[in-house]
């Protein structure tokens, strides 16, 4: 083989272990997005520790195929970036669409992804942004939990209070 074509091979090895290690995978186009804006983008995804990272389409179609995972096609054309989700699969599509929000850009777009291993669509891959992540849902989880055993303290405090006014 050639080494230019040993080169590609390897570069779709590494996108594969990639798409195995994340939770989920946003496709992001991004045409007409200023240098400033991209470099914005990739320092909000680097906090909310997702990757971002633009890729040639033909390389991630073939990487995706060799994980049986298919309907991407129409969304594999022109100027994609992608943001890989490694904590949890709501991490990447809430970065993108909060960068989007705030920054009031119609230049980048959400267009669809990979959720459990499976093409998921713009509506998809937008509902998942609109969820709480994994932190939010454990600082739920644990505020619930603590709700009663506080409500309790207080009651106790008083009681005690009573008993030490009579």
């Amino acid at each position: 083989m050639s080494k230019n074509r040993d080169l590609k091979v390897e570069k779709v090895a590494q996108i594969v272990e990639r798409l195995k290690n994340a939770e989920s995978v946003t496709i992001v186009s991004y045409t007409g997005l200023t240098v400033e804006q991209d470099t914005n983008l990739r320092r909000q995804c680097r906090e909310n520790e997702v990757d971002y990272c633009v890729l040639k389409n033909r390389l991630f179609k073939l990487a995706v195929e060799q994980l049986g995972i298919t309907g991407l096609d129409d969304l594999l054309n022109g100027p994609n970036a992608f943001v890989f989700s490694k904590k949890d699969p709501v991490s990447g599509p809430k970065a993108v669409a909060q960068f989007i929000e705030k920054n009031k850009l119609e230049a980048l777009k959400i267009t669809g992804g990979i959720f459990e291993n499976k093409a998921a669509d713009e509506k998809t891959m937008v509902k998942l942004s609109k969820m709480p992540g994994k932190d939010e849902l454990m600082a739920t989880l644990v505020g619930c939990l603590m709700s009663p055993v506080s409500s309790l303290v207080a009651v106790l405090g008083e009681i005690a209070e009573k008993k030490e006014a009579a």
